[in-house]
C-alpha cells in the first residue's frame, strides 16, 4: 500500500439514514461497546458451559515466568500433543504473550488460583473483542445502527470467534487475545495513528500470533501519515521520522521472540512447532515442511470448500474437525468483495487481510480440531473493515442478512458437536 491518504473512510463516515427514537440514543451512547460485549459474553458463556475442553498451559506458564523459567516439570504430566518435552522440561510451542499478561494476577493470587476461570478469561476476551469491532464499525458503517448489529452479529456468531471461544483450549487463548490486539491497532490506526503506539500493538499481535506479522506493513504506512495529511510525498522527512519510531515500537517485540527461543531451544529461529508431540498423521505433514506449497491445496480446501461429514439419518451430517467451508460457516463475508476499493486504506487493509492469512495457508497443521478453518480468525478484524466499507454507501440488503443467520444457524449446529 503507498499511503497517500486516507480518503476520510476511516475517519469521517459518511452521513447515512439515521436511526430515531430512543434505540437511535442507547445505540449512539459511549456505553454501548460496553453493552454489546457484555451482551456477547453473556451468549459465550451460556454456550461455554458445556464444554469439555480445558487445557490451562498458559497459567503453568505465567507461573514458571514468575519463577525465572521458561519451562514446567515434565514429570507426572499427562501425555498430550503440541508439547515439548526435553528429557525432563516441558515446554509449550505456543506465543507467550497470554502467559506474560497471566503473570500478572497470577503473582497477586496464584497462577492455580485462575486456573478454574480458564474459560471465563476466554469469554471476557471474546465479548471485549466484539466490543471493538462495534467501535470499528462505526468508523466505516456510515452510521447505520442496524447494518452495524447485523455486522457484529455476523462477527461475534458467523466465524471462528464463537467456535475458538467456546471450545477453549491454549491454540484459542493465544487466537483470541491476537484478535483483541488487531481490533486495537486498527482503531488507532483510523483514529489518532501514533505511531509509537501502532508499533507497541503490532508487536504485542506478534507475541500472540506470528502470523499477524504480515500486517506490519499496513501500520507502518498508516503511522508515517500524519492526521490531517493528504500527500505523503509532501511530508516525506516527517513521514520518514514516524515510519521509523513504529518500527523501533515494534522491535521489542522481535527481540524478545527471539531471545526467548535462544533460551529455550537454543536458536532463536526455533520456535518450538517443529519438536512438539504429535499425532503420527501430522508428524508426517510436518515431515514435509513446517511451511510449504505443498500444504496449501489442503488447506485452501479446509477454508474454501470442505463439506460436513455424512452420517445417515436421524442426524445426516456432523463436522469431521478438519475444517468447513466459509461459504456454509460464514456465507455474508462475501459482501467484503463490495468493499470500497478506491479508498487507498480500504486497499491496504484488503491486500493485509490475504498476506496475514498466506502464513497459515503454507502451514502443516491445518488448525485441527476446528469447525471451519480457524486460522481465518487472524484476518477477520481486516475483512470487518471491508465488510462495513461496502455497505458505507448502501444498506445492508435482506439477503446479506438471511446469509449472516444462515451462518449463524451453521456455527450453532456446528458447536453442538464441539
Amino acid at each position: 500500500m503507498t499511503p497517500g491518504s486516507l480518503e476520510g473512510a476511516s475517519v469521517h463516515p459518511r452521513p447515512g439514514h439515521q436511526a430515531a427514537g430512543w434505540a437511535a440514543s442507547i445505540f449512539r451512547s459511549r456505553w454501548t461497546p460496553l453493552l454489546v460485549a457484555a451482551y456477547a459474553a453473556a451468549v459465550y458463556w451460556v454456550i461455554a458451559q458445556r464444554s469439555t475442553t480445558f487445557r490451562p498451559d498458559y497459567f503453568f506458564l505465567a507461573d514458571a515466568f514468575l519463577h525465572g523459567r521458561t519451562w514446567v516439570d515434565a514429570t507426572g504430566w499427562p501425555p498430550a500433543f503440541d508439547l515439548v518435552i526435553l528429557g525432563d522440561r516441558l515446554y509449550f510451542p505456543f506465543p507467550p504473550l497470554p502467559a506474560m499478561l497471566l503473570a500478572i494476577p497470577s503473582a497477586i493470587v496464584g497462577a492455580g488460583t485462575l486456573v478454574p476461570f480458564e474459560r471465563l478469561i476466554n469469554v471476557v476476551v471474546a465479548g471485549l473483542n466484539v466490543g471493538l469491532c462495534w467501535v470499528l464499525l462505526s468508523r466505516f458503517d456510515a452510521g447505520r445502527i442496524a447494518d452495524r448489529i447485523w455486522l457484529s452479529v455476523f462477527f461475534g456468531f458467523s466465524t471462528m470467534h464463537w467456535w475458538v471461544t467456546v471450545v477453549g483450549g491454549p491454540w484459542h487463548m493465544t487466537q483470541l487475545l491476537a484478535t483483541t490486539v488487531t481490533f486495537g491497532a486498527l482503531l488507532e490506526a483510523t483514529g489518532r495513528r501514533r505511531p509509537w503506539l501502532l508499533g507497541l500493538l503490532a508487536g504485542a499481535a506478534f507475541l500472540a500470533r506470528t502470523p499477524t506479522v504480515m500486517a506490519l506493513p499496513l501500520f507502518v504506512a498508516v503511522a508515517a501519515l500524519p492526521p490531517g495529511a493528504v500527500d505523503i510525498r509532501a511530508i516525506w522527512p516527517v513521514a520518514l521520522r514516524r515510519a521509523a519510531l513504529c518500527l523501533a515500537a515494534f522491535t521489542p517485540a522481535v527481540i524478545f521472540t527471539l531471545a526467548y527461543n535462544a533460551l529455550r531451544f537454543g536458536s532463536p529461529f526455533e520456535s518450538g512447532y517443529a519438536l512438539a508431540t504429535l499425532p503420527p498423521w501430522l508428524a508426517e505433514l510436518r515431515a514435509m515442511g513446517l511451511f510449504s506449497p505443498v500444504h496449501l491445496p489442503r488447506n485452501l480446501e479446509y477454508l474454501l470448500w470442505h463439506p460436513p461429514e455424512w452420517i445417515g439419518p436421524p442426524n445426516f451430517f456432523k463436522p469431521d474437525g478438519l475444517g468447513l467451508s466459509l461459504f456454509l460457516t460464514s456465507p455474508a463475508l462475501l459482501v467484503a468483495l463490495k468493499a470500497r476499493w478506491r479508498d487507498r486504506f480500504v486497499a491496504g487493509v484488503g491486500v493485509t487481510a490475504v498476506l496475514v492469512l498466506l502464513p497459515s495457508l503454507l502451514y502443516y497443521g491445518g488448525g485441527f480440531y476446528q469447525l471451519g478453518f480457524r486460522y481465518l480468525l487472524d484476518s477477520m478484524p481486516f475483512l470487518m473493515v471491508l465488510m462495513a466499507s461496502s455497505v458505507g454507501e448502501q444498506a445492508l440488503s435482506r439477503r446479506w442478512k438471511v446469509l449472516i443467520v444462515a451462518g449463524v444457524l451453521v456455527v450453532g449446529w456446528g458447536l453442538r458437536w464441539a
